[in-house]
């Protein structure tokens, strides 16, 4: 009988396993960059797509950089963060929905990115008005490249 319960739970497992609905988190990694073909004080890559539970790494590639959400472009109930400057930081997504992201010394030149947890439309995001000129024409940028992708 013990026997029987026991290869159950294996077949049982085996099934979930390979179900093509059991999705796994992924990591992904940004770049905090000088420069490249973007311009100046990019992330890289400066939009994701993501799955709720993914990751990100923000990599400490040059000096002087960090990631930190934006106050005003998270979703409801998210948690807040701020990596400290020139060190990675692992960040989970899990509440759906948009994030904005800066880099604190250089958010005033431009230094964002988006990260879109889930389908919600980029025509629904809202891009607070205490954003700085040059994170709102990169934000800009950035979905207009997002939409063309589509």
């Amino acid at each position: 009988m013990q026997m029987r319960k026991l290869f159950s739970l294996v077949f049982a497992a085996s099934v979930w396993l390979v179900s093509p609905s059991c999705t796994w988190a992924e990591t992904y990694q940004v770049k905090m960059l000088n420069r490249n073909h973007t311009g100046p004080m990019p992330f890289e890559a400066d939009y994701l797509k993501l799955k709720s539970g993914d990751k990100v790494q923000f990599l400490a590639s040059n000096i002087g950089h960090n990631a930190a959400s934006i106050v005003g472009m998270m979703p409801e109930g998210a948690s807040p963060f701020k990596g400290k400057v020139n060190e990675e930081i692992l960040v989970e997504f899990t509440k759906k929905g948009f994030y904005g992201i800066q880099c604190v010394p250089h958010y005033g030149m431009g230094m964002v990115m988006l990260v879109q947890v889930g389908d919600a439309s980029l025509d629904e995001l809202v891009i607070p008005d205490a954003v700085p000129d040059a994170a709102k024409k990169r934000f800009q940028k950035i979905i207009e490249r997002a939409k063309a992708k589509k």
